[in-house]
């Protein structure tokens, strides 16, 4: 098991500082930020792809993810969504996803993680939602399956999939092996589970973990690491009794501000613990 940290928490620097920072913070990998200020795909070239293979070359960091899930360079992080009611406004998130799933292929990387769906629009049902996001799925599973890179759907609060069980029920209505899951424990959380049991039952579909702490009162509030009220230590154990050998990267994005020693302070939490 190696572990990444997220550059959505470095919006205040560029994608190559960002590499730099984290391979001397000790890091195994990067989750990159197909979004803006970083890798949003209609505006990133082959020399930006090449720049930033250099720099993992030379600071031997690995890819952990591609963040495909927050887009903010059209409107705000989870709009247009996979459910808007707007078919023109919807493709543009089908759009998008597709130039990220070719941006990832040029990184020669595995996967990216997408919104689970989006917000339920008023007026809409659940069933309405979920047949329009397999349905904005299906558009874009024939480019995953071509280019051989994974579209991993994160479980999130307040979004179409907020559970296990939601995830389990969506997963039976897509037929491919294209599409899994990226496991966020904090968000399982949230919404009252337990991300340790749960590695159980979403482990199989699950190729990549997030990892943050979160309030005892379960608010979706991405906490450092031992500052909130989830048994970490219980779920990293989980992951490595499941036999899983990829990828957990830290998701700390509210902590623009201190990004560099936020991320350094995550890694000292889980050296302290014996994970690195």
């Amino acid at each position: 098991m190696d572990f990444g940290f997220s550059a959505n928490a470095f919006r205040d620097y560029g994608p190559v500082e960002t590499v730099e920072i984290l391979a001397d913070a000790g890091y195994d990998g990067v989750e990159l930020l197909f979004d803006q200020p970083h890798l949003y795909p209609p505006e990133t070239d082959e020399e930006d792809v090449a720049e930033l293979r250099r720099a993992l070359d030379d600071d031997d960091l690995a890819i952990s993810n591609c963040n495909a899930f927050m887009l903010t360079a059209i409107e705000g992080f989870h709009h247009p969504s996979y459910v808007e009611p707007d078919a023109e406004y919807r493709q543009k998130r089908i759009d998008y996803t597709r130039e990220a799933l070719h941006l990832a292929d040029a990184f020669d990387a595995e996967y990216i993680s997408i919104e689970p769906g989006g917000p339920i629009p008023d007026g809409k049902s659940r069933e309405w939602a979920m047949e329009t996001f397999v349905q904005s799925l299906n558009e874009v599973i024939p480019t995953a399956e071509e280019l051989g890179v994974d579209l991993l759907v994160e479980p999130e609060p307040d979004l179409l999939i907020e559970t296990t069980d939601q995830f389990l029920e969506f997963v039976d209505m897509v037929d491919s092996s294209a599409v899994g899951c990226n496991f966020d424990a904090g968000h399982l959380f949230c919404v009252g589970e337990d991300p340790a049991a749960a590695v159980e039952t979403l482990g199989e579909y699950a190729d990549h973990y997030h990892v943050e702490d979160i309030p005892a009162d379960r608010s979706h509030e991405h906490t450092q690491l031992g500052a909130g009220a989830m048994d970490i230590d219980a779920f990293l154990e989980a992951v490595e009794a499941s036999g899983y050998d990829g990828f957990v990267t830290v998701e700390l994005y509210p902590y623009q501000e201190t990004a560099e020693e936020t991320a350094r302070d995550a890694m000292s939490f889980l050296a302290e613990h014996g994970w690195t």
